[in-house]
Order: structure tokens, then sequence, then C-alpha cells
């Protein structure tokens, strides 16, 4: 994407769907969208669609050069994302910027509909949804077909995990790009008050991070860290849940009734800040992910981190000892054990590869190629 005829000269309008909106809303897709759109370069002006019941207008002055839509949503499981993008679609038809962006397949639905109407439409494909064991057997049919409606229609297509790239066909692959998502390096923080609040010592616990879905695998970590010999050490799981169900209310009920065990709920800023800062070991549990922000951020404060072996942990390239088996509680309960006795708390991370500022611009070769291409 270094080609000099990419020169971003002419101002390009990009419209944007598929997340519940930016800035400070959970979620991976969220955070991704946040950290790219305040990176672009100045000629591509960014509109975003948001979810009402998400968004807290105090904190829009965050992004001030990206214009928002705020929709009305809902946030019922299954239809929250369906509505919201079926709205954002028709906006798009009607205004006609010159780009469409739909993040992840399940807004992905509708790009046929856009290429109906002759816009010109990128896709990135953030993860297989439909593996995620949140969603029952009809939602996974709607999601799969989704992906085969995003896949096909998209003029280009922006994976962030190369090894789901490389599954589908070659004609899929000639307009595919591999972008990773990022990470923004900030300073530890000398600051413990948010600790004080749950009576945590910096150094004396485990932290993981991520929203309360059972593909996260938190379950399996809580059972996990029961069994530990070493009680000194407390277990923080930092994440919010977007819909009550049956599978978070069990997680909490367990967590309540485990001594060591904090839940947090869904933590940014400052906070979260002191949360990786002050952490002996990070631990990310997942069966399924497309590309972990979340495990960027912990390699960014200098965490020493244990992960499942899936294969998007597996893009990062870390230390055999890092990995765990997926799903496997003694496996996990073993390393971690392992992990805490290291006297090494702080490890260095070569992390050139995930700078925003690098990923905005390969996105924004995208966009520039596409216009000059039609």
């Amino acid at each position: 994407m270094k080609d000099e005829s990419l020169k971003f000269q002419n101002d390009v309008n990009i419209f944007v769907f598929g997340t519940r909106g930016i800035p400070d809303v959970q979620g991976g897709v969220e955070k991704h969208c946040e950290e790219l759109y305040t990176a672009m370069p100045e000629n591509f002006h960014i509109t975003l669609f948001r979810r009402k019941s998400f968004i807290n207008n105090n904190i829009s002055n965050q992004c001030k050069q990206i214009r928002f839509i705020d929709l009305i949503s809902t946030k019922v499981k299954g239809f929250e994302s369906f509505f919201h993008s079926l709205l954002a679609t028709l906006y798009c038809i009607f205004y006609r910027p010159d780009i469409v962006h739909v993040h992840n397949i399940g807004p992905g639905i509708f790009i046929p509909l856009l290429k109906f109407f002759r816009l010109k439409v990128v896709l990135t494909y953030h993860s297989p949804n439909y593996e995620h064991k949140k969603w029952n057997w009809f939602a996974r049919l709607i999601l799969r077909i989704g992906e085969k409606f995003a896949l096909s229609g998209a003029d280009a297509v922006i994976f962030v995990n190369k090894e789901q790239l490389q599954k589908f066909s070659k004609k899929i692959q000639q307009k595919s790009f591999y972008i990773p998502n990022g990470i923004r390096l900030l300073e530890l923080s000398e600051q413990t008050d948010y600790l004080k609040k749950y009576d945590l010592i910096p150094q004396k616990y485990i932290l993981t991070v991520g929203r309360i879905t059972p593909e996260k695998g938190f379950d399996y970590l809580i059972d996990a860290y029961q069994s530990l010999p070493d009680k000194t050490y407390q277990l923080v799981i930092a994440g919010g849940i977007d819909h009550k169900t049956s599978y978070s209310k069990s997680l909490c009920e367990k967590a309540r009734k485990q001594s060591g065990i904090v839940m947090t709920g869904f933590v940014k800023g400052e906070e979260l800040r002191q949360l990786y800062s002050h952490a002996k070991l990070f631990v990310l549990p997942s069966y399924n992910e497309g590309f972990s922000l979340v495990l960027l951020e912990a390699m960014s404060y200098k965490l020493n981190v244990l992960v499942s072996n899936i294969p998007a942990t597996k893009r990062v390239k870390l230390p055999v000892d890092s990995y765990f088996q997926v799903g496997n509680e003694d496996d996990l309960s073993q390393k971690l054990h392992q992990k805490l006795a290291d006297p090494d708390s702080l490890v260095d991370y070569d992390l050139s590869t995930y700078r925003w500022e690098n990923i905005a611009e390969q996105t924004a070769a995208i966009y520039q190629q596409l216009e000059n291409n039609h």
C-alpha cells in the first residue's frame, strides 16, 4: 500500500456502521473503531452511526473530527444489530457517501442492498460471530448468511486475522487485505486509588478483561483460580454485561460464592490503566477471538500473559509457556501456578506492527484505491 498513486489528496466521505458507538463503549469492534477513525488522515471525513441506548452524550466531544448520527435502538439481543444496521443502510442509500465501511458479518447482510444502489463498500471481518456460544442456531444461520452476502458483495474486505482470510476462496482473497488490530502505548499508572476501592494490592492479583459472555471463558477461569494452592492472589474480572442472560447470572453468582474474586463491571480510562499497570498476570481464556485488543493492551503494559491456544492468540507468537489448552481447566490451573511463581513481572514485547497510525494509513489507502479505481 505504498504506491505513490495513492497519495491522499481529495476529500472522501466515509459512512460507518456495525459498531454500537464510540467513544468509551465496551467491545472490541467499538475500541477498534474509536482508535482507527480518530487516527485517520484529515481529508477522510468520517460519519459514524451509533446506537442511542449505548451512548453517553457527555463524552461525544472526545471525537470532534468524527460526525455522529445517533439512531434509535434497542438492547434486545439478536435484534439490536439488525435493526440499527437496516436504519444505517437506508441513511447511506439516501445520502450516498463516497464509501460505506461496514464492520462485521452480521451488519454485512445489508451489503447487497448497498451495492444494488451502486455504493462502494468496505467490510472489516472481525470474527466469525456464528462460532460464539451466546447465539442460538437461528442467529448462527443468519450470521452465516450475512457472512456470505458480505464477503461476496463488498468491494474490499479487511481481515484483522490472517488465518480467517486464508479460509476463503481465491476470489475473496484477491480483494482482501490483512490489517491487524492495533494498540496505543500508554505510560504505566502510578496511581492506586481505584485498586483501593476493591482492596487490591499491586502485584497481588490476576487480571482478565472482556464482556461477560460465554465465549470469553470466565467460568472455567474461576474454577481454575479456585484450585490454586496459593490463595494470596485475587482474580479481577473487568467487564460489563450488555444483556442479562442465564450465563451472566450464573457467572456472577459463582463469583460471589468464591473468595478472592472481584468483578468490577465495565472499566475504562484511568481506572483500567491502574488495573493493567499493577497486575501480576493477565489471562485471556477465550474460546473465540477475532484479534484480541485486550491482549495487545496487556502486552503494551508489559504484563506477563497467559492465553488460550486459539488461532487469534497464536498470531501474536508468544512464548510456549504463555499458552494453555483452550477450555482445559486443569491445564489453565497448572499454568497459572507456574506463571505466578515467576519473579519477573514485566516483559518487553515487540509491538511495532500494531501502531494505530500505520493501521489508519493502510485503511485510508484502501479507501483511496477504491476511489481511484471506480
